[in-house]
């Protein structure tokens, strides 16, 4: 039996949640650029005894709030998500164990039982975001997969998003016949010969 992808994507407004990341190393690190690149006005607080120089000078450039301190249950007061990226396992199970207590969701690096959510590869194209997943399995392929993305997604997508947002805009009727315009208006953006 094939396994799937059982995964619902979403997209979240990261500025408008409190994110807190427990750890300030090298996978701490990994986990701030990744989300500071993908949303660069996330409100994020990180908790550490140590930050990294790489991560102390990447919070002063995107406004990231550093605590240096051990963690304590009590941090997740008022955060919406968190990341467990520290190099102690028992103090990762013990950030799970509080976020799941508290009913907030949490990613424990590089420990897929551990996950509400997995933060997948990204590809950015102006007003277009596609994301990959692996179900957790596997990385090092939804990095390659971004990349063939990145290259294979034109560089002018945002033009014809923003067109195609102006003319959905001027179409007029109820919501099927905006949808049934729509459609025809870009079948042609996918055909086998573009593929």
């Amino acid at each position: 039996m094939n396994e799937r992808n059982n995964l619902y994507p979403i997209f979240i407004k990261m500025h408008s949640i409190n994110t807190l990341i427990v750890g300030g190393g090298y996978v701490a690190l990994e986990k701030l650029t990744f989300l500071l690149k993908s949303s660069p006005n996330a409100k994020v607080t990180m908790i550490a005894n140590f930050f990294r120089p790489n991560v102390i000078t990447l919070a002063k450039q995107f406004d990231v709030k550093l605590i240096k301190m051990s963690y304590h249950e009590s941090f997740l007061l008022d955060q919406d998500l968190i990341i467990a990226a520290t190099d102690k396992p028992e103090v990762n199970k013990q950030i799970y164990n509080d976020a799941k207590a508290n009913h907030i969701l949490v990613n424990v690096a590089d420990t897929p039982e551990l996950c509400d959510f997995y933060l997948g590869g990204i590809v950015t194209k102006g007003n277009v975001k596609v994301a990959i997943s692996t179900n957790g399995k596997s990385p090092t392929t939804a990095k390659r997969l971004r990349q063939f993305f990145e290259d294979v997604i034109p560089e002018n997508i945002d033009d014809l998003v923003q067109n195609l947002n102006r003319f959905r805009k001027t179409i007029k009727g109820d919501f099927e016949h905006k949808v049934q315009t729509l459609n025809n208006v870009t079948k042609t953006l996918i055909s086998n010969k573009h593929i």
